[in-house]
């Protein structure tokens, strides 16, 4: 059998990228050259061969032996890889090895061993071969590319890229030196270029990275990688829109679909939402049964609030995949934001069938039963859940700890919406065992829950005590004061929060708590001059957000209507979706019959983003009543009762429904119970010409209904 040249040659088989990993086996340490027995195919060949041999000149003849040895090396590797014979490959090396002995000097021959070494996992062996040949060759590239690789296996292997075994010392740096000789030797090497280019990312090195993406660029300007490595190197060092422009830059028709995803993910970040779920779009064009592509372009369109179209995207995935409950949670919470609740529980309820352990299920299900109002369900279900999360050593990971704090705020949350205090408070100081943002969140809970129970010395009393168990939280002491001015300990209250101030950025959050305290006790130019310090700290502009809220609600407690406006207009437009800032201007417009039209669109749109803020379906119901739907006035108001029996406000306006509809006795009661919460109230939530309004309309309906019971005691017979 005649061997053909690519048998005669195998180290030129293999490049810096590609190669097949062969099976790990015990290599025989270098010794004299032995000839094993060839593999069947080859033992006839290599017999002939060796029968026909000339006697030659010395330096011949050992090229010759050199040749031969090589071309059986390469035999057994063919054959331990279509055979599936791992023994060949000690055959191969010894062939290597014996051909070495004949030309121990040949570059070709040594790359060839080191290359086997390598692809068998034999590294230390690798090295030493490659690096033994680099002090005959020093330029030669196949032995640099052959150590560039082993360090970068050893690298992703997440060995000690500090210390390593090598006697060289440090792996990364090994590995960047190695790549920098090999671009120095093939400088026109994109792929080389783009690893030179990662490890200095690794190394954390921008400037050199992008150096060589550039060069990459300049030589394939429509290779993927290299736009991809580029745009990733601005974007890890906070330049977004310069990432962006990368991929912006190749046209439209030549973009990959992961150009597409890494241009939509830089427009996301840039707050570009529309040209996001365009390049997705694009992206998905290309690659519809992606299943990453797809469900990418559906989350933008659900955080975009493009509802109807996210769905369809969520639904082909749930097709596609009957078996992933993630699609089937996603169709669910969107239906529960188109405000179908009863659908969404039912498809909930089937992500729960698919993954009964799945937490984001659990949360969501629990969530539709708060909102449908039904409240034991509701807390069930996060009972169970707090139980799911729960250690009984106490030891939890980061990740545990948030999920398990997730659930025990919900279910705080449903017991304080029932009004049972102890339950909330118990639930609390289980967030406040896990520490840390967990603890801060939990004390927050037991002082809303007192504060609405009206139990304000407790309220004050957890704030004191968180405090003093953290008396670094510039938090925590802020809530402190915030509690003592409401109690109509103001000066206590400020001197605690000016204590805070120290020439810092953290002064912005303090003036910004001052302007909100001081609002509430009607110290109207302390608090616009608070508010003003607050807005010489904000240099972001979407820090810019409370600040306008704070002045808004500031402006419109002083009855600056208009200005009010302007601030929520200019909040608004920073974000169109934010439900706080919706409901205080929806409800403004609603309470002095403005606009009522579009008052109720925005209220409207703060109760779908959260259907159980007990104010924001007050301020729905509200605006029904101004617009004269009685009906939908009393079902949204009646709701807000249930979730906040302890407002004074929700209360009045159900009376004023009752009464509107002639159910005068319902209305009295109504009104009944809001001046019983306004007695108990604390001051700075006390506006007094409220008060007499509720007591006026009391007194008129109670006239009204001893006039009805006196016509009809005297329409009875005598």
């Amino acid at each position: 059998m005649r061997l053909n040249q690519s048998s005669l040659h195998p180290w030129l088989m293999y490049g810096a990228a590609s190669f097949l990993l062969l099976p790990a086996i015990n290599v025989p340490a270098q010794t004299a050259p032995k000839t094993p027995a060839p593999p069947p195919s080859a033992a006839k060949s290599s017999a002939s061969d060796q029968n026909q041999a000339h006697p030659a000149t010395t330096a011949v003849a050992d090229r010759s032996q050199a040749y031969f040895h090589s071309a059986l090396a390469h035999i057994y590797e063919e054959e331990a890889v279509s055979l599936g014979r791992p023994e060949y490959v000690g055959h191969a090396v010894e062939e290597y090895k014996t051909a070495l002995s004949a030309d121990p000097n040949s570059p070709q021959l040594n790359d060839a061993l080191a290359d086997l070494y390598f692809r068998t996992g034999h590294a230390r062996e690798a090295e030493a071969t490659a690096r033994g040949l680099l002090k005959t060759a020093p330029d030669d590239v196949d032995a640099h590319r052959l150590l560039g690789r082993l360090y970068l296996r050893q690298l992703s292997d997440a060995q000690n890229a500090v210390s390593s075994a090598s006697p060289s010392g440090n792996i990364l740096d090994q590995a960047i030196a190695q790549f920098e000789r090999i671009i120095t030797l093939d400088p026109k090497s994109v792929e080389d270029r783009m690893v030179l280019g990662q490890l200095y990312t690794v190394k954390h090195q921008p400037e050199k990275a992008e150096e060589q993406f550039k060069v990459a660029q300049d030589i394939e300007p429509d290779s993927e990688e290299v736009v991809l490595n580029l745009s990733r190197v601005y974007a890890e060092n906070g330049d977004i829109a310069h990432s962006a422009k990368i991929i912006e830059a190749v046209p439209v028709a030549e973009r990959t679909p992961k150009m597409e995803l890494a241009l939509g993910a830089a427009y996301d970040q840039l707050k570009r939402t529309k040209d996001a779920i365009a390049a997705y779009k694009r992206a998905a064009d290309v690659d519809p049964e992606d299943a990453h592509t797809v469900g990418t372009l559906a989350q933008a369109l659900l955080n975009d609030g493009q509802l109807d179209e996210a769905l369809k995207e969520y639904k082909l995935l749930a097709d596609a995949d009957p078996a992933d409950a993630s699609n089937v949670i996603h169709i669910s919470e969107i239906q529960r934001r188109q405000g179908k609740y009863e659908d969404a529980l039912t498809t909930i309820r089937k992500a729960l069938k698919k993954d009964p352990d799945s937490l984001e299920a659990g949360y969501n299900e629990g969530l539709l039963l708060d909102v449908l109002g039904r409240y034991d369900e509701s807390s069930h279900v996060y009972e169970h859940m707090v139980e799911l999360t729960s250690h009984a050593n106490g030891a939890y990971t980061t990740e545990e700890k948030n999920n398990r704090a997730i659930f025990l705020e919900r279910l705080g949350s449903v017991y304080h919406e029932q009004n049972k205090v102890d339950e909330a408070i118990a639930t609390y100081q289980k967030m406040i065992d896990l520490g840390g943002e967990q603890a801060q969140r939990g004390h927050q809970g037991q002082v809303d829950t007192y504060r609405d129970a009206k139990m304000f010395d407790k309220a004050i009393a957890i704030s004191r005590k968180a405090v003093e168990a953290n008396p670094k939280d510039r938090d925590l002491k802020l809530m402190l004061a915030g509690e003592l001015v409401d109690q109509g300990k103001d000066e206590e209250g400020l001197a605690l929060a000016k204590s805070l101030l120290d020439n810092t950025s953290h002064d912005r959050e303090v003036w910004l708590s001052m302007g909100q305290m001081l609002t509430r006790v009607h110290r109207w130019k302390d608090a616009e001059d608070a508010l003003n310090k607050a807005g010489t700290l904000t240099t972001k502009k979407e820090d810019n957000l409370y600040l306008l809220f704070l002045k808004g609600g500031l402006a419109e407690r002083q009855k600056h209507s208009e200005q009010a406006e302007q601030f929520f207009q200019q909040a608004l437009a920073l974000d169109p979706a934010n439900a706080m800032i919706l409901n205080y201007y929806g409800y403004m417009l609603a309470d002095k019959g403005n606009r009522l039209p579009e008052a109720l669109k925005m209220i409207r749109k703060a109760v779908q983003l959260e259907p159980m803020n007990g104010a924001y379906l007050d301020s729905l119901g509200w605006a029904y009543f101004k617009l004269g739907q009685y009906e939908l006035a009393e079902e949204n108001l009646r709701q807000a009762v249930e979730r906040d029996r302890t407002d004074p406000t929700v209360h009045d306006h159900l009376g004023d429904v009752y009464e509107k509809t002639g159910r005068i006795r319902l209305a009295a009661a109504q009104w009944e119970l809001s001046l019983s919460e306004y007695s108990k109230s604390a001051a700075a939530d006390v506006e007094p010409a409220d008060v007499a309004k509720v007591q006026h309309k009391l007194e008129t309906a109670r006239v009204k209904l001893a006039k009805q019971e006196n016509n009809a005691g005297q329409g009875k017979p005598q």
